[in-house]
């Protein structure tokens, strides 16, 4: 409705709905949810004008060893060694395709609708970057329900690429960590405990794939 360039600001208009955070739905009703969210994150990251080169896990890891310093005391024996060596694999990965994402596309800036139709909010984060970067704090919503996740990549159009999976391994590790020591400091818990399981499943999933290949 309104842009003003000095203070990098906009006017939006109002939508309707109640935030999905808290929100209790049977499990079609949040299968139907995720397939809107897929297809909110497509329509977001298909009109994207060229762009120079993603900084979005370079920034990440910048801050990395300082989230450490300040999480290591909720994190647990092995966390951090974790991460780290995640963090060394980044530098390997092949760059993803950059887009225009949201930068924060979670349940508290999601709302639905009286008709059950998706909206979503708060673009202050939006940037240009991996597509995957939008996915970071939903993953955790899938994590044992495949379902969530089929639903979202229909929504999306299409499944992640093994790349773009990596890359998202190693943004939730991150993320994770931000969460721990940002949750404690502002007394979040529900941020840390996030934080807290995200690192354990990550850990876990990493643990498994080792013995699978140590033994074939």
């Amino acid at each position: 409705m309104a842009v003003d360039a000095d203070l990098s600001a906009v006017v939006v208009t109002a939508l309707p709905g109640r935030p999905l955070h808290g929100a209790v739905h049977p499990p079609e009703q949040q299968r139907a949810i995720f397939h809107q969210v897929g297809a909110l994150a497509a329509a977001i990251h298909r009109p994207a004008p060229a762009a120079g080169p993603d900084d979005t896990l370079s920034a990440a890891l910048e801050k990395m060893e300082r989230h450490l310093d300040a999480a290591r005391t909720h994190l647990a024996p092995g966390d951090a060694d974790f991460v780290r060596a995640l963090a060394a694999r980044a530098e390997l990965l092949q760059e993803p395709e950059t887009v225009f994402t949201h930068g924060d596309l979670q349940l508290r800036n999601l709302l639905l609708g009286e008709a059950d139709e998706l909206y979503v909010i708060d673009f202050e984060r939006a940037q240009m970057g991996p597509a995957v970067r939008d996915f970071v704090r939903l993953a955790d919503l899938w994590a044992g329900r495949p379902d969530l996740l089929e639903a979202l990549t229909d929504g999306y159009g299409r499944t992640f690429t093994t790349a773009e999976l990596e890359y998202l391994t190693v943004l939730e590790a991150l993320d994770a960590v931000s969460g721990i020591q940002y949750g404690a400091a502002a007394g979040d818990p529900e941020l840390l405990e996030r934080g807290l399981r995200t690192l354990t499943r990550l850990r876990a999933t990493a643990e498994a794939a080792a013995r699978r290949e140590g033994t074939t």
